[in-house]
């Protein structure tokens, strides 16, 4: 399975599975990234790594491609064509996913966002913002959820969620570096089980599990870490602004 990220930030998700999958682990190979902007972080780890990269807002392509109102989604279709796709993993991109390319990897596209969907979801909730909104209702769990993308945002249907405690006191950024470290664990269990089909999309919408995708029948929720130990957080921005 050659899977494609589409990143706008920092890539922290991107790494995490350019080190589960460096040799080819559960069949995957993390073949390309699309990014939003030419400062995005995670071109560097492509570099670093070999991975070919592309930037949607400002790469051109030819021809017919470049006409109309789906400018953007010609490009899209053509980049996905060109590194041989067989799924997109959205972490963290920030601009909006045009239809026609929704409409035509419908199954082969999958986002992560920072929270438990359908809570703290839709449009403007990316990054510190998912957190700060948590923070701010209270809530004692939020959590980290990876679903397939749909036209809407972050209305696709859920394939994983994974819990994460919110603490008497926690800041947005308390918050934020205990939901990154789940989201770099639950990223790459969703896409090695969707590259051995233990995890599938039926046609009626449904996702379906051949197996239980944790061990065991509980969640096993990391120790939450003291506040000294979570240092200066990196920002999560991990939303994406079509389907989730």
């Amino acid at each position: 399975m050659r899977v494609i990220v589409f990143a706008s930030g920092g890539g922290s998700n991107f790494q995490a599975l350019l080190d589960r999958f460096a040799d080819g682990q559960d069949g995957v190979q993390v073949a390309g990234l699309v990014a939003s902007r030419e400062t995005a972080g995670a071109i560097r780890r492509a570099e670093r790594a070999g991975v070919p990269w592309v930037v949607a807002s400002t790469a051109e392509v030819s021809g017919a491609e470049r006409e109309g109102a789906a400018r953007e989604g010609a490009f899209l279709l053509h980049a996905l064509e060109r590194l041989e796709a067989d799924l997109i993993v959205l972490a963290g991109y920030l601009r909006l996913i045009p239809s026609e390319v929704v409409r035509g990897w419908w199954g082969h596209i999958i986002n992560i966002h920072p929270a438990l969907l359908p809570a703290f979801g839709g449009r403007g909730m990316y990054g510190s913002r998912v957190h700060e909104a948590v923070v701010d209702a209270g809530v004692r769990v939020t959590g980290v959820t990876v679903h397939f993308v749909d036209e809407a945002y972050d209305r696709g249907p859920i394939i994983a969620q994974w819990p994460v405690p919110v603490l008497d006191g926690d800041t947005a950024a308390d918050v934020a570096a205990r939901v990154l470290e789940i989201e770099h664990e639950l990223l790459p269990r969703v896409v090695g089980a969707l590259a051995r089909g233990i995890v599938t999309l039926g046609e009626d919408g449904r996702v379906r599990w051949s197996r239980p995708w944790i061990d065991g029948d509980r969640f096993r929720v990391r120790r939450a870490p003291d506040r000294a130990e979570l240092g200066s957080p990196p920002r999560a921005g991990n939303h994406h602004t079509t389907g989730g």
